[in-house]
Formats: structure tokens, C-alpha cells, sequence
């Protein structure tokens, strides 16, 4: 049996033994009863507390990571850093410029293709630390691509830089996320298909600035059909995904006639395309929409409305079709408003069921880590929560 799977209660009298101490001892330094500590090394009694749990790895003279059987924030830090800086090199090699590479051969299109779905279905899948292994060669093959044909690598490039500027919003990297965005805008230049689908994720990195509204409306309407029943699915769910990210500017902003107008909007299109489907990486339909109710909700301070979108959201249809990462990263803003709403039970119990889906968005996001923290130190907490907390290192 591995040391994680060997239940906490064990371990302790383990360690316990080790040191030297009997039970009253450590029943006496920990300011508990023998047979509280009984109990718990028989595992009668559950450990649910993070003051406790710290508590006994101090008498103990172990990290309480260790006292939890896991060391996995020792590496998670480190290769984090250490991928971003790989993508940030990645991104700084200019080779259409410097022509270095000029002599190598070019990855055939079909195969360039096929290496960008892949990197789309890890992110969809929040495999975050495999991409972030990913990303760099693939920039190096879309900037090899480039110099050997320009035109026929386009659609590569745009998708190329907007999934990194993705991956980048989610690792808390604004400043490299905006590069990639802006680059992805610039090579789609005057395809309006392209550049709406660059303007979506220059519009995840641009969420703070609210002169970035206008960015998404122009580009939203440059790409809407002049008549919504004969617009295709791909048009629709393009100028609808960018109206969502142009109400959520706009709730950061504390707008909320806007942002209530422009998801009612996106709302009206939503309906003419329906669920289950993945049009230019948006996952747009009426669960989309409704999940974006609940984060623009959340902006604005409303935890109630943003708890009872969030109800309504997951019992609809679409909820169970969208990709990992977007229902593990609602889960989590939906753990936001409960947490808002004095509500930690419910908060911890998304936050684990966020990190039982898709680890990464817990333990690789900055934001989820902080609120794991915030939620494991309130007293009405539970012990998966508590232990959650100290595995990641969040406390």
C-alpha cells in the first residue's frame, strides 16, 4: 500500500510512535484527551479542522503535507514557472524575421493541423502542465510554418496564439496572455472570421479594461448575419461568445444594464444554435450563456442571483456536454458566491468537485488556490476541503 493510501488516523500513531511518545503525552502537547487521540488513531473520530491538522504536524515535527501523505506542492510551483518561462521564449523567437530556420523542414499542414487539435482538446481537457510541455515546440513549428507559407499557415497561427493567450489567462500571465492575444488579432488582420476568433480570447485577457467593450461589439457585429434566422451556427456562435465576453467587461465594470442586455442578446442567439456543439472553440449555446449569467452576477456582487443561476445552470441539458475545463472553472466561480454568501460548506463542496474533475484548475490556477485557502480556514469547513487545502499547499 502506497503512504497516500494509508488512512490519516494510522499515520499519526506512526509518527507518533516514532517520536517517542505515548498517548497521554501527545494527548497532553496537543491539549486533547487520551482518548480523543485514541479515537483518531483508530479512526473513530475524523479529522476535520486545519488548525488541528496543523496543530498535530507541529507536535509531530512533520509538514502537514506530510501528516496528509502528499508532497506534490514541492514540484507543482517550480514547473509552472518553469513552463511559462518556455512559452515566454517560445513567443520572443522571431524567426520570420531572423530567417534561422529557414533550412528545416516544414511540418506538412495537415499534421500543423492536427497538432493544434490535439493542444485544443489538452486545454478543453485541463491538462494544463502537459500543454504548457506542449506549447512551446508547436510556436516554434506555426513560426517555422510562417516563413515557408504565410498564407496557407493563417488559420494555424490565430488558433496557435489563441490557445496560448487561454492557457496564459488561466495561469494568471496577463501580461504574456495579451502578447499572444495580440498576436493572434494581428495576423487575422482582415478575415473577419478570424479576427472574430482571436477577439475572443483578447477579450478573456482584456476582462479588466472596459474601453475593451467596444473591441468585442465591433468585431461581434462585423461577423453577425443581417438576419439572425439564416445566420450559420458558426457565424452565431461567434458573434454570440463575443457578446458574452463584452458583458462580462462590462459587469467588471459595474455595468449591469449592459451586461444584462448584451447576455440577453447573446441569449437570443444561443437559442437558434442550442447545446452539445463547439463552434470555433466556443462551447457557445444556452448553457454558455447561462453559466456567464452567473460569473457577471458574480462581478457585480449579487452571490444570491449568482447562486441561483448557478442552480438553474447545471440542471439544464447542456451543463454535462461542455468541456471539462469550462464546467470545473464554473464550478469554482460558482464556490466564489457561496463562499460571498457565507456559505463555506457548499463553497468547499464545489471546490472539491472542481478539483475531482479537473485537478489543474485547482492546484495550477492562482485565483482557485486562494480561495481553497479562504474556504479551508472558515470554521464551518469539512475535512476533504481541509486536506485539499494542505495537499496544494494553500495554507
Amino acid at each position: 500500500m502506497g503512504r497516500d493510501a494509508v488512512p490519516i488516523g494510522r499515520r499519526v500513531a506512526y509518527l507518533r510512535v516514532q517520536r517517542k511518545l505515548s498517548q497521554q503525552t501527545f494527548a497532553d502537547r496537543l491539549g486533547k484527551s487520551k482518548s480523543w487521540v485514541d479515537k483518531v488513531e483508530r479512526g473513530v473520530r475524523s479529522l476535520e479542522r486545519v488548525s488541528v491538522i496543523r496543530d498535530i504536524a507541529t507536535v509531530l515535527r512533520v509538514d502537514a503535507a506530510t501528516l496528509l501523505g502528499s508532497d506534490s506542492r514541492s514540484t507543482e510551483a517550480a514547473e509552472r514557472s518553469g513552463g511559462v518561462a518556455r512559452i515566454r521564449a517560445a513567443l520572443s523567437t522571431y524567426d520570420m524575421v531572423l530567417r534561422h530556420s529557414g533550412a528545416r523542414e516544414t511540418m506538412p499542414p495537415a499534421r500543423l493541423g492536427y497538432e493544434i487539435e490535439h493542444a485544443w482538446t489538452t486545454y478543453q481537457h485541463a491538462r494544463y502542465p502537459q500543454l504548457t510541455e506542449l506549447l512551446p515546440a508547436l510556436l516554434s513549428e506555426v513560426h517555422h510554418a510562417q516563413i515557408q507559407a504565410p498564407d496557407a499557415c493563417r488559420i494555424a497561427m490565430v488558433e496557435a496564439y489563441r490557445l496560448t493567450a487561454a492557457l496564459l489567462v488561466k495561469l494568471d500571465e496577463a501580461s504574456l496572455a495579451w502578447l499572444a492575444a495580440d498576436r493572434a488579432v494581428a495576423v487575422a488582420s482582415d478575415d473577419p472570421v478570424l479576427l472574430a476568433c482571436a477577439a475572443v480570447q483578447l477579450g478573456q485577457v482584456l476582462r479588466g479594461s472596459a474601453r475593451a467593450k467596444s473591441v468585442m461589439l465591433a468585431a461581434a457585429y462585423q461577423i453577425a448575419p443581417p438576419d439572425l434566422d439564416a445566420g450559420s451556427p458558426q457565424e452565431l456562435s461567434l458573434c454570440g461568445a463575443l457578446l458574452v465576453q463584452a458583458a462580462l467587461i462590462a459587469a467588471t465594470a459595474g455595468d449591469d444594464r449592459a451586461a444584462a442586455d448584451l447576455l440577453e442578446e447573446a441569449a437570443e442567439m444561443a437559442t437558434r444554435i442550442g447545446d452539445r456543439h463547439d463552434h470555433h472553440r466556443t462551447a457557445f449555446g444556452p448553457t454558455t450563456v447561462e453559466l456567464a449569467r452567473v460569473a457577471a452576477a458574480i462581478e457585480l456582487g449579487d452571490a444570491t442571483e449568482a447562486i441561483s443561476r448557478h442552480r438553474k445552470a447545471i440542471g439544464m441539458d447542456g451543463w454535462r456536454w461542455l468541456p471539462v475545463e469550462h464546467r470545473a472553472a464554473h464550478l469554482i466561480d460558482a464556490a466564489r458566491a457561496y463562499f460571498h454568501a457565507d456559505d463555506p460548506a457548499n463553497a468547499a463542496r464545489l471546490l472539491v468537485q472542481a478539483d475531482t474533475i479537473a485537478p489543474a484548475e485547482i492546484r495550477h490556477r492562482p485565483m482557485p488556490r486562494t480561495l481553497v485557502a479562504d474556504v479551508a480556514r472558515t470554521a464551518d469547513t469539512t475535512a476533504s476541503i481541509s486536506q485539499l487545502a494542505l495537499t496544494i499547499g494553500a495554507i
